[in-house]
């Protein structure tokens, strides 16, 4: 499964940066968001505008998300 790690990333690279990585690789694909409440609210919008479904990686591991195209 591809990863996208937004670690280091600054707040506004990450619209683009999930965007292009969501629609180019085959999904499902791994976004690290990390604790940032931020860093996964962005995250969420793009696919969300995208009609992506999405869920935890693990109840364990909340700093990152699996991306499918299952519709929400």
């Amino acid at each position: 499964m591809e990863t996208l790690d937004l670690h280091r990333r600054r707040h506004h690279e990450v619209d683009i940066l999930v965007e292009n990585f969501v629609l180019l690789e085959e999904l499902p694909v791994k976004i690290i968001t990390g604790n940032s409440v931020t860093m996964h609210s962005l995250t969420r919008s793009v696919l969300e505008r995208h009609g992506l479904h999405w869920e935890y990686e693990s109840f364990y591991n909340l700093g990152a998300i699996v991306v499918t195209d299952n519709p929400i």
